[in-house]
């Protein structure tokens, strides 16, 4: 019982990691003001962000900041994303309940 639950708080940690270093790194791209609608180095660090989990935090902060809102790739890639990240972390915590 008590592997069970460090591995959803392991998990846990892990998903509130994810999602700050995302939220840290759309704001310190915002700050730094630059636009534009072409594919940046930048913009594969907020997908590999996303992908490894930080989709959604990535999106809402986007559209809050009101940032790179014409990149197309990004726009439809981050919701996608998010949802099959939703989906992994279910199966994470569900994976995590078959351990008992």
């Amino acid at each position: 019982m008590r592997g069970t639950l460090l591995f959803y708080v392991l998990l846990t940690v892990y998903i509130l990691a994810v999602n700050f270093y995302a939220f840290r790194l759309v704001k310190s791209e915002a700050d730094t003001g630059e636009e534009g609608d072409s594919l940046r180095r930048e913009d594969v660090r907020l997908l590999l962000a996303a992908v490894l989990g930080g989709a959604a935090a990535v999106f809402v902060t986007m559209l809050v900041l009101k940032f790179r809102l014409g990149n197309a790739l990004l726009m439809i890639a981050l919701p996608l994303i998010a949802v099959l990240n939703g989906y992994c972390f279910y199966l994470g915590y569900r994976g995590i309940t078959g351990l008992i």
